[in-house]
């Protein structure tokens, strides 16, 4: 499924097709959740300052946690464009944050100065650290933040460091993802009570939160607090990844005793269910399965495996995995533009497949348009003022 065509945002589809979200300009998780919530229809207002604000110089059009979005470039330390945000605000049903405690409340933009325009918003507000403690005003990236979580620590061989798992636990998982999930959660209840309120994620906490059955598994006994000796960690020679003739992987999951015996038997090796959890073993077997999976290409163990129930699957690139039968049946990518990404999840049954409503904004795109289409007024005064910016 391609588009050749920029949408100019204005086509909105799907279950939050009516959702007015203002997005004070950040990166990472806060971005994030407003580019599902976008995927998903809410019309998201992103303002932001002149040029590119993304944290590692990605061109706007490739810059794709902003797809779907509209941008007004605003100068939010006049006062001027303080008053054209809280407008902005006072019509919106949902705002995101995502800077250092306190700063929009320097602003004149924090919770208080909004609430006094529109009782029923919900201000959603995405740190690392959390609003307060001792790290509240420190910087911090992903991966500090999982890492005193405890959530690194488990994730990597036992005989070596900890291994990064891109920034997905932290940023995308434990902060984004959570913060979504709370605003809508959040509007469910304004819709109730009449009333908005703060929602704080901080990627800490919710990276806690993924971890929750592992720590049901420590707790039970079930589980050793190192990496690399457990069930899923890679210490089970049923759940690893292995090296293939031609220097690519294959990973199997093959936990349950049926998926553990369609692996031993396409392996060609002893089904013996009595080994599959004794612990002393575990080194010897997966010896075994290393030299087994070494002995052939990658392409040959798909093959192999292809109609198993064994768990069995080839580790794939960017590249490839679009590709993948699966994938490409379940049109789980797309491409707009030349830009191969995602499309929107999860799917709804009274809603056609979702689509990216066109490359990411340019900054300021969209000013003109959101000031007539919000009610601002003297918009022509406001560009000559310098509080509002056209597209560069």
């Amino acid at each position: 499924m391609t588009s050749s065509q920029r949408s100019n945002g204005n086509t909105r589809r799907g279950p939050l097709s009516d959702l007015r979200v203002i997005e004070f300009a950040g990166m990472g998780p806060g971005t994030f959740a407003g580019m599902i919530l976008a995927d998903l229809g809410a019309e998201v207002i992103r303002l932001e300052k002149p040029g590119n604000t993304s944290i590692v110089d990605t061109p706007i059009e490739f810059d794709l946690l902003n797809r779907g979005k509209k941008s007004l470039s605003i100068n939010l330390k006049e006062t001027g464009g303080r008053e054209v945000a809280l407008e902005l605000v006072s019509k919106a049903d949902l705002v995101i944050e995502g800077y250092r405690p306190g700063v929009m409340e320097r602003l004149g933009l924090g919770p208080a100065e909004c609430f006094s325009k529109n009782k029923k918003l919900i201000y959603g507000r995405m740190t690392g650290w959390g609003q307060d403690g001792p790290l509240s005003q420190r910087a911090g990236h992903d991966i500090a933040y999982i890492a005193i979580t405890g959530a690194l620590h488990g994730i990597g061989p036992a005989d070596g460091p900890p291994e990064i798992p891109l920034n997905l636990v932290g940023d995308f998982g434990g902060g984004g993802t959570f913060l979504a999930i709370g605003l809508l959660a959040a509007l469910r209840e304004a819709d109730k009570t009449g009333l908005g309120q703060v929602v704080e994620s901080a990627i800490i906490d919710g990276v806690a939160v993924l971890m929750t059955v592992i720590h049901g598994m420590f707790a039970a006994g079930q589980w050793q607090d190192k990496r690399g000796v457990n069930i899923i960690d890679g210490g089970a020679p049923y759940y690893a990844i292995y090296e293939t003739k031609d220097g690519r992987h294959m990973v199997v999951g093959s936990i349950e005793p049926a998926f553990y015996t369609a692996l031993m038997t396409g392996l060609g090796l002893d089904p013996d269910l009595a080994r599959q959890n004794y612990q002393p073993d575990w080194p010897k077997l997966k010896a075994e399965i290393a030299s087994t999976f070494a002995a052939q290409t990658m392409s040959y163990w798909v093959e192999k495996f292809a109609g198993t129930d064994a768990c069995v699957a080839p580790v794939l690139s960017m590249t490839e995995a679009p590709a993948h039968p699966q994938i490409a049946h379940r049109e789980t990518f797309t491409e707009i533009e030349g830009v191969t990404q995602a499309m929107p999840a999860p799917r709804f049954s009274n809603h056609a497949q979702l689509i990216s409503q066109g490359l990411p904004p340019r900054v300021g795109q969209h000013t003109q348009e959101i000031l007539a289409n919000w009610g601002i007024a003297d918009i022509d005064g406001l560009i000559k003022a310098g509080i509002v910016q056209l597209e560069n």
